[in-house]
């Protein structure tokens, strides 16, 4: 299994090739038979896919910060993922299922930014799945509050 930045046709148009330090691997059901079934990303990489901002209160933190990011929907579609489960790694080995469809139905961002700067791994970075709790307070419990991991280094994506 080669470990590359984003392969195939998308990978002209939808990212730049990898050039810092990967910070985001996503595996499984990714890239093409061809280019194998890793696909990683640097800060930049993530940067210049399309960005979404969501300023919301957390359980995790004082206020309403603004977070932004890639939306996982773009990150997926950057990596040519296919399938209907994520697994979402912590640093720590935390993770948490996710279903593709939350990323598909609602702007769940991979955010990488907390107030316009870079999230530390000591505030809970690199990356930290948001979802726009104040804007569907329906999503304001347990079940979601499991799915936002922070300090994500990976995706696994399942059948």
């Amino acid at each position: 299994m080669s470990v590359a930045g984003l392969s195939g046709a998308r990978a002209a148009t939808a990212a730049p090739t990898l050039s810092g330090e990967v910070i985001l691997t996503l595996s499984g059901q990714v890239g093409t038979p061809e280019t194998g079934a890793t696909t990683a990303f640097d800060l930049g990489m993530l940067d210049s896919l399309p960005q979404r901002e969501i300023v919301t209160a957390t359980p995790w933190h004082e206020g309403t910060p603004r977070f932004s990011g890639p939306t996982i929907d773009s990150v997926l579609e950057a990596a040519q993922a296919r399938g209907a489960m994520l697994i979402i790694r912590a640093l720590n080995d935390y993770a948490s299922d996710m279903p593709v469809e939350d990323a598909r139905t609602i702007p769940v961002i991979l955010a990488t930014r907390i107030d316009g700067k870079v999230i530390s791994v000591r505030d809970k970075g690199p990356i930290f799945v948001i979802y726009p709790f104040d804007q569907q307070p329906e999503l304001f419990n347990e079940v979601y509050f499991t799915r936002s991991v922070w300090q994500v280094t990976a995706i696994e994506v399942m059948g």
